[in-house]
């Protein structure tokens, strides 16, 4: 019946921790500018990473099997960037401890595949270290998440691609595999999806019904 939320969410406690150590340290630095190459600013997609990780972890406290539960979190507003900060640490925890207290036989809805608890941690983790990425990028912050961090987080979440990153380093493969980059000279993809579904399980990755749009 797939596995217990426990690995992710370990992952995603280290990926937290790490990203919010990245971004204290450009807290004087201008929130207001695009992060990276997103089309947001920086306070927007840190806002979007904490919504994101709250979101998921309401899908597994209700059990959501066939839809996305119709509810949103935002930054205060007028919120410091130390606060914003706070807001995408709250998601990352709250995820965490929720994917942890979840039955391993529990499934949740999300438009990606239906999920088990490991597997909206490990979408955690993909969201702050990509979005974390980006927010790096946009403030001037040096960025390389763990190691084994990243190595974890994509044997589970891109396991189909596994034989076309074996040996890669796993941050790139990582990067690679979520359509940002080329890899050992393999093109950029186009199209990406990861499979958070138990890898036991039969994969749909487009279930239905189709979502409410996600925006910040």
């Amino acid at each position: 019946m797939g596995t217990t939320g426990v690995a992710m969410a370990d992952e995603l406690d280290l990926a937290v921790s790490y990203v919010t150590g990245v971004l204290a340290g450009g807290v004087e630095r201008d929130w207001a500018g695009p992060a990276g190459r997103l089309e947001w600013s920086c306070a927007v997609t840190v806002e979007h990473v904490g919504q994101a990780l709250m979101h998921w972890a309401s899908q597994l406290a209700v059990r959501a099997d066939t839809r996305y539960v119709r509810w949103r979190s935002q930054v205060q507003e007028g919120a410091p960037p130390e606060g914003m900060i706070d807001f995408l640490e709250a998601g990352g925890r709250i995820l965490a401890l929720v994917a942890r207290a979840t039955p391993p036989d529990v499934r949740a809805f999300h438009p990606w595949g239906i999920a088990d608890a490991d597997g909206f941690a490990g979408m955690g983790c993909l969201e702050v270290l990509l979005h974390g990425k980006d927010l790096a990028d946009g403030l001037g912050l040096a960025y390389e998440p763990p190691y084994e961090v990243c190595q974890k987080v994509f044997q589970r979440m891109f396991a189909q691609h596994a034989d076309q990153a074996a040996g890669a380093d796993p941050w790139a493969a990582l990067q690679w595999a979520s359509g940002r980059g080329e890899l050992d000279g393999l093109p950029r993809l186009t199209e990406w999806k990861w499979r958070a579904t138990p890898l036991d399980e039969t994969w749909d990755p487009s279930p239905t019904p189709a979502p409410m749009r996600f925006t910040p």
